[in-house]
């Protein structure tokens, strides 16, 4: 027989019999919530130190304390802090894909140095291996040109603590390059020099077609400056050179990482880096 007088009706928590539990949520970035206490509304910005900060639909922020007494819909919410994650992060990487190196205070030059032929090469060259050298402490040096190659040896002799890698453009059979990389292989310094370069006769050409959104870089006639050739097939500016100073610009933009680059320099360079490094 059921005993409805057996229950005490003021014992503790009978207030909270019959009440709903209050819903918990996360305070994540974006989620809009209403304060209870003043109708302050407001999308979720932050949270820290046990407050979450809204920001309403004026640009006008405020701290609030988590818990209850926020709205989200008109039904009573909780606001939790968001979990940090505790799964293992992947290691990060560079621009050339290698694993990034941690924090660590800037390291002093090495004597040994990367020279390349003009500026551009250097930019392109530090846009992607631009942290990995600074961790090896390898500066890149550009020569204005080649031809100058043979004058900075001399003024300059490498030798075994001060080794230099060689990138130029256009290092096919017969061409002028080849023959130079050749002279500095047989002459006095060839043992302290490494020369490489690719197949293109402007580092340009080494952005791939696809990055460009292109089918193919344009086929410059002999004669024509390959980089006013490439501007005109293209439709850009070529008359001055602020114009072809804008139009690599334009094309280093384009480069993200080595995905961006093709595989006859990729190659050359990390040759390089290898070998100032060693």
């Amino acid at each position: 027989m059921d005993d409805r007088y057996a229950a005490d009706v003021l014992a503790a928590g009978w207030r909270d019999a019959r009440r709903r539990p209050v819903p918990v949520l996360t305070a994540d970035v974006d989620l809009v919530v209403e304060v209870a206490a003043d109708g302050f509304c407001g999308a979720v910005v932050g949270v820290a130190s046990g407050l979450v900060e809204l920001e309403d639909r004026h640009g006008r922020h405020r701290l609030f304390p988590l818990g209850p007494g926020f709205l989200v819909d008109g039904a009573d919410v909780v606001l939790t802090a968001p979990v940090l994650s505790t799964a293992p992060r992947t290691p990060a990487r560079t621009a050339s894909g290698s694993f990034a190196a941690p924090e660590a205070r800037a390291r002093v030059a090495r004597a040994s140095r990367i020279l390349v032929e003009g500026r551009h090469d250097a930019e392109l060259v530090e846009k992607v291996w631009g942290a990995d050298l600074r961790a090896e402490g390898v500066v890149v040096e550009y020569l204005q040109g080649v031809d100058l190659l043979a004058e900075t040896l001399e003024n300059e002799p490498p030798t075994a603590d001060r080794r230099y890698g060689v990138l130029v453009d256009h290092l096919v059979p017969g061409s002028k390059e080849s023959r130079i990389a050749d002279a500095v292989a047989r002459g006095p310094h060839g043992r302290f020099v490494r020369m490489v370069g690719h197949p293109y006769v402007d580092v340009w050409q080494c952005v791939t077609p696809k990055a460009m959104g292109i089918a193919r870089w344009p086929e410059v006639p002999r004669g024509t400056d390959i980089k006013v050739g490439t501007c005109r097939a293209l439709g850009w500016p070529s008359e001055t050179p602020a114009d072809l100073g804008r139009a690599w610009q334009r094309i280093l933009a384009r480069v993200h990482s080595y995905r961006d680059l093709d595989p006859a320099l990729l190659g050359r360079v990390e040759e390089l880096i290898d070998f100032v490094t060693d």
